[in-house]
């Protein structure tokens, strides 16, 4: 547990460093999200067993760093199509020792990480001077729901809920972190309008809702998603680079989830207003 709460308070310290840094040094969010796409890709391959698979890792791993400088659509499809080619010209030149099923997999994580998790940029860039409000959102939004599930789960677990799938995840479990998601998200809204622009902006506390109550659940989806590709690889977690909670994916799994979903629901409905 003390690993635990060092680990999150270490990753609150850098979060909160990218937003201070956000207005003079916007890059700074593009670098953490090319970092932790790159892991991500990297811990994909390992639970694979796919590391030795140099044509496949390294044209994947160059990928999920570019694309979260890739704000350009031209840029962006570019990257995609190089990739494409590449990595099937790997599978035709290499077909003796690389199989279409090894391909298929880190050719989607390695497009689906760095792009859900690129929405984080996208909904920086949209919200203008409230960008890193929305950023703060969308992680917290998929964190609390983890957190709140674990922590209700301790207390008041009863009833296992994906026995097969994670033998610790609890039905109290997640009614407790749906209730926490939506409570921390009204909570967030309030001191962003009151505290820190001292009422001179509104928040939409019903998206805020919206996004504890939908955020949660895409947050249990994600988690238990990532769950069964662990259990299928016979590993416990993705790697050990954050003490106590595993690795990039064994937490940024969730965020993958609710990310986008946040990206598109401001699309339609804005969370801050004058």
């Amino acid at each position: 547990m003390r690993k635990r709460l060092i680990s999150a308070l270490a990753i609150l310290i850098l979060m909160a460093a990218v937003v201070l840094c956000n207005a003079r040094f916007p890059l700074a969010l593009n670098i953490v999200i090319a970092v932790i796409s790159l892991m991500g890709v990297w811990e994909i391959s390992s639970a694979l067993q796919m590391t030795r698979q140099i044509a496949l890792v390294v044209p994947s791993m160059i990928l999920a760093a570019v694309l979260p400088f890739t704000v350009n659509g031209y840029v962006r499809y570019l990257s995609f199509f190089i990739y494409t080619v590449v990595l099937f010209g790997a599978m035709i030149l290499y077909h003796a020792v690389i199989t279409f099923r090894e391909v298929a997999i880190i050719y989607s994580m390695a497009i689906l990480i760095p792009t859900a998790l690129q929405t984080l940029i996208l909904l920086r860039d949209a919200g203008g001077r409230h960008g890193m409000f929305h950023v703060i959102v969308a992680i917290f939004a998929a964190w609390v729901a983890d957190a709140g599930a674990y922590i209700f789960g301790s207390l008041f677990g009863k009833h296992k809920m994906c026995p097969n799938i994670s033998p610790k995840k609890t039905v109290e479990g997640a009614a407790g972190g749906i209730i926490s998601d939506i409570l921390i998200m009204l909570l967030f809204g309030f001191i962003f309008q009151n505290l820190y622009w001292n009422g001179t902006v509104h928040v939409n506390y019903w998206v805020l809702a919206a996004i504890g109550l939908f955020g949660s659940l895409l947050s249990m989806l994600g988690d238990l998603s990532f769950s069964i590709i662990k259990r299928s690889c016979h590993i416990k977690d993705f790697s050990e680079i954050i003490p106590g909670h595993g690795g990039i994916l064994d937490r940024f799994d969730s965020v993958i989830f609710v990310s986008p979903f946040v990206y598109l629901l401001l699309q339609v409905f804005p969370m801050v207003y004058h």
